[in-house]
């Protein structure tokens, strides 16, 4: 499947705002905050909350190394979503995004978006405890940290959150600068900072652990998977970088142990998904370094039948890589024989069969999933195979109702754009790629694109005032997003 990635961002930083600042916690055993007459409701509103993180998931996405693999986005999202369906006091949509770093670290923000590093599959043992991570920061937005942050820094001093939004932005555009500005804005207000973040991160471990065993996983999982964070920092000259944004003391990874010890225990097997996308983030997103190692393959290959299918899979992913795509597919075809309709495979097996420039059969073998109609990453592998088999009016068929679905998937809009582009649909062109650029955060460029498209049609046709009203929306986004342009 094709696979997008967007460079530059300072992830650091935006993990170090985002995810560390907040107030000391108020919640009492239970993970239920009080009704939202709250001093941080006063402060932030639901819906303002989810206009700033609109706001920044289009910068992010601009900006960031984001990994777009609709499979391991796919993933991401469905293991997010079962641990939200178990948590408590939920008033955002949650999303979670995959960022392509080496350095392990998460964080939430705004309007229930969570980020990941791809590092955490590297360092995760088992599902459950990438699930601890997720239900932690699952626990920041829940708990409203963000805003109560806001809240704080409204009473102490006003003008430090604005200036530190500010320089976060700063840094996506200039790095240098922004880290800068960002340094003169907090110098002043950093041990502050500090003493309150510990309270948070322990909340969300309590809050975290409780969706956690909801869920179905392992509550030891959270400390045995903190307590390897602390061995890394006491052995390394510099501490992972999740530590800098989530401070660990001993007294936080002491209380998560004692309150796992006192859940029922659980016993929990990782799912065949967690360890295909462990294998695929590791072999394909691993910023030059060879993460997939023949001693991993190795011992998945000695584990349980999901691992050694998750072995096999890598092998036929290295030899992909190598576009090798004969061992490729001698490596993968008695796995795609045995589970016919696994998206994992078929999509692989898409891959090499256009490596082979055998579009036909990828069609074909596609046409024929069972659950082609369900699965959306099946979707874009046919319609991206139509588009390599010279077909690009059956892909613009799939694409049209796929981007109707899924608005902000990129991958879909960028194919339609390619697919309209060969059919000779200029203003459809145009207008696809107006949708990339308005995810993108890029508002200006969407409107020119679309303000191009509009000119390419009959005047006072259907089509130019589809076009034109959608000019008018991303004119009112604008206007919405303004204050946080200004911050």
């Amino acid at each position: 499947m094709f696979r997008q990635l967007k460079t530059t961002l300072v992830a650091t930083l935006i993990g170090a705002m985002l995810a560390g600042q907040a107030l000391p916690a108020y919640a009492d055993s239970g993970d239920q905050l009080p009704d939202m007459g709250t001093s941080a409701g006063s402060t932030l509103s639901i819906g303002q909350e989810m206009q700033m993180g609109d706001y920044y998931v289009r910068q992010l996405r601009g900006s960031a190394p984001l990994i777009n693999d609709p499979l391991l986005v796919q993933y991401i999202n469905g293991l997010g979503m079962r641990l939200v369906s178990h948590a408590n006091s939920v008033k955002t949509p949650f999303h979670f995004f995959l960022i392509n770093n080496d350095e392990i670290n998460a964080f939430a923000f705004f309007g229930g978006n969570v980020v990941l590093h791809s590092a955490l599959f590297r360092y995760a043992d088992n599902e459950s405890q990438l699930a601890s991570v997720m239900a932690h920061e699952i626990s920041h937005v829940t708990q409203r940290h963000l805003a109560r942050a806001m809240e704080d820094q409204k009473r102490s001093a006003p003008l430090t959150w604005v200036g530190a939004l500010g320089s976060i932005l700063l840094a996506m555009a200039s790095p240098q600068a922004g880290m800068a500005a960002l340094t003169g804005t907090l110098a002043g207000t950093q041990q502050g900072v500090i003493s309150f973040t510990q309270q948070n991160e322990q909340e969300a471990d309590r809050i975290g652990i409780q969706v956690l065993q909801r869920s179905g996983f392992d509550p030891q999982a959270m400390p045995t998977f903190l307590e390897k964070l602390l061995d890394q920092a006491r052995y390394s000259t510099r501490p992972p970088e999740i530590l800098l944004t989530h401070p660990l003391p001993e007294s936080r990874l002491a209380d998560a142990r004692n309150r796992a010890n006192q859940m029922r225990p659980v016993v929990t097997q990782s799912s065949e998904d967690f360890y295909m996308a462990k294998v695929r983030t590791l072999g394909m997103y691993n910023s030059g370094r060879n993460q997939l190692t023949s001693d991993l393959l190795d011992a998945l290959a000695k584990g349980n039948v999901r691992e050694q299918h998750a072995a096999q899979y890598g092998r036929a992913l290295q030899a992909m890589q190598d576009k090798n795509f004969a061992e490729a597919r001698r490596q993968l075809q008695p796995l795609l024989a045995a589970q016919p309709g696994s998206a994992w495979y078929l999509d692989l097996s898409t891959d090499i069969d256009l490596g082979l420039n055998k579009a036909n059969d990828a069609i074909n073998r596609l046409k024929t999933a069972p659950d082609l109609k369900n699965n959306p990453v099946l979707q874009l592998n046919l319609a991206n195979a139509y588009l390599e088999g010279g077909q690009p009016g059956e892909t613009v068929k799939i694409l049209n109702r796929y981007t109707f679905s899924h608005p902000d998937d990129t991958n879909g809009w960028d194919l339609l754009a390619q697919a309209q582009a060969k059919l000779g649909n200029r203003d459809q062109e145009l207008a696809a790629r107006a949708e990339v650029m308005a995810l993108l955060g890029k508002l200006d460029q969407a409107i020119s694109l679309l303000s191009g498209a509009s000119s390419q049609v009959k005047l006072g046709s259907l089509q130019q005032a589809r076009y034109d009203a959608r000019i008018d929306q991303l004119r009112q986004l604008q206007q919405r997003f303004r204050p946080y342009e200004k911050m």
